[in-house]
């Protein structure tokens, strides 16, 4: 655990508005950050909207004992010790770290054949920090024939009442040229630079030419590609094979998509984003083989990065196996795995192939407006894809990963909050550091709870991980300096959060995985 230092000052006075630096134990940013009177001899807190003290401060790269002082909205000051402040929150020895950044989410989204999420921003927001997180970047979807710009507008109309702070991922499903040169740039230029492409579902699947020229749009303004990674023929052969077998039960989804299609598809994605020199985000990796392939890619240089889910960690095919439909709840794409697929996972988190791990919400309720909308007894390919998570993702992953010994306090860190920011330009979110953002949860790390549907704060009628006993509770969470949930009281208010541009993605950190024939006809252009 490490202290900050205390060092002398290098000036008689106190001058924070142009530089940073320790001043004994604490470090100051900003014109407001006034909190030594004297460097020489001794501190006095002024102006602070809230301190947080007593607590363990933990990072993505360390942890230590200290205090935090916020004014604005903004970390103000890290300190070993700090007075004052109008509101001082006692963290009582608790973990004090970065609020979760939820970066896969389905919030108040149709799918494609119409089905809309039970969650809209304000169920889903509140979910969203009674598990932890103090930010969320949910999807903006296209369907075909629909423009970008309409898509948004939409969107920032369903997110106003949300009391966490959101941006959002496009989702692109007709990339016309207008889409591609215009509408795309436009989005991008507003600060929300991250895109998601399938290439499965009939509604959806954009095929490999619509990926490239989608990845070299994205290349040039700085904005990241995502795919769902799945290969479309494979699972339609496979329906078939098991239709035609009448074999059709919620079981048989996890046999529909098998691991293959997966593996076969993000290898695919990953060589298209080789060829058009763009980065890559891998979402919801199911499967050994997929993981494997993320790893090579990195290990080449290439500009790929990765996330799996909970449920795959969690859960297996045999949910899907329950009595009667109860298997619905279970169904999700791509779809659960076995238990020796949970362990080489495991094994992909800690070594460091996964830049995070989301939940994936996608809330579907179990009755007509959800998972059953074709009736009871509806076949498996009938069923709406997805499962809720959203408040569970961090107390899960928080008790499987650190409490068992799989994770570090700062892989936790960086798992659910450090790399979202960093790799999709959240720039002032995700760290404990002046200037930043105070989005801030405080834990217990001892505090023992079992899941119930309750404690998800959603407008599901199930949740997956019903039962499962839990150790770690993120007791206090902020957003921007503001107390969002406290000891199991919501205090954030309906419209509380705001939307957050972000940054284009840098080209640094990583050379990529140069194609030789590129290279030529991009010399040969004098590019």
């Amino acid at each position: 655990m490490r202290t900050p230092p205390s060092i002398r000052c290098r000036s008689n006075r106190c001058r924070c508005d142009r530089w940073r630096h320790w001043r004994r134990g604490c470090w100051c940013a900003g014109t407001r950050c006034r909190t030594i009177a004297n460097c020489g001899q001794g501190s006095r807190a002024v102006e602070f909207d809230t301190v947080i003290h007593g607590g363990t401060i933990v990072t993505a790269s360390e942890r230590y004992a200290g205090d935090i002082g916020i004014t604005d909205g903004r970390i103000c000051a890290v300190a070993e010790r700090l007075a004052g402040g109008t509101r001082r929150i006692d963290a009582g020895g608790r973990l004090v770290m970065p609020g979760g950044i939820e970066a896969h989410a389905h919030i108040a989204q149709e799918s494609a054949s119409g089905i809309m999420t039970a969650d809209g921003y304000l169920s889903g927001s509140i979910s969203a920090a009674f598990g932890g997180n103090s930010s969320f970047i949910p999807f903006a979807a296209q369907h075909r024939g629909q423009s970008i710009d309409d898509v948004i507008a939409t969107y920032d109309a369903r997110a106003r009442p949300s009391v966490i702070d959101y941006s959002w991922h496009l989702i692109v499903s007709d990339p016309t040229e207008e889409v591609l040169h215009d509408q795309l740039p436009r989005a991008f230029a507003r600060g929300i630079t991250s895109l998601k492409v399938f290439t499965t579902y009939d509604l959806l699947n954009i095929g490999d030419a619509g990926m490239l020229d989608i990845l070299s749009v994205a290349r040039d303004h700085g904005a990241l590609t995502m795919v769902h990674a799945e290969n479309h023929a494979m699972v339609a052969w496979m329906n078939g094979e098991l239709g035609a077998r009448g074999l059709t039960a919620p079981k048989y989804h996890a046999l529909s998509r098998p691991e293959l299609a997966e593996e076969e598809a993000i290898n695919r994605a990953i060589t298209l984003a080789q060829l058009s020199g763009a980065p890559l985000f891998v979402v919801h990796v199911s499967t050994a083989g997929g993981a494997a392939r993320v790893q090579r890619a990195r290990g080449e240089g290439g500009q790929v990065f990765a996330e799996t889910c909970p449920q795959y960690l969690a859960l297996t095919r045999d949910d899907l196996d329950r009595p009667g439909m109860e298997g619905a709840k279970f169904i999700c794409s791509p779809p659960l795995r076995d238990a020796a697929t949970q362990d080489a996972l495991w094994r992909h988190v800690q070594t460091g192939t996964f830049d995070s791990v989301s939940s994936d919400h996608a809330p579907y309720r179990f009755d007509g407006t959800g998972k059953l909308m074709h009736g009871q007894g509806a076949p498996y390919p009938k069923i709406a894809n997805g499962m809720p998570g959203i408040a569970a993702r961090l107390p899960w992953l928080f008790s499987e990963g650190v409490v068992k010994g799989r994770l570090r306090l700062e892989d936790f860190v960086a798992l659910t909050s450090t790399n979202a920011a960093r790799i999709f330009g959240a720039a002032k979110k995700g760290r404990i550091t002046p200037g930043m953002d105070a989005d801030i949860a405080i834990w217990n790390p001892e505090a023992v709870r079992k899941v119930t549907l309750a404690d998800q704060h959603d407008n599901m009628d199930f949740t997956p991980f019903e039962g499962m006993e839990l150790t770690g509770v993120p007791e206090i969470v902020m957003t921007r300096g503001e107390v969002i949930v406290a000891h199991g009281t919501l205090h954030g208010k309906e419209g509380q959060g705001r939307f957050f541009a972000r940054a284009p993605m840098g080209r640094t950190g990583r050379p990529g995985m140069p194609v030789k024939e590129v290279e030529l006809m991009r010399a040969g252009a004098g590019q």
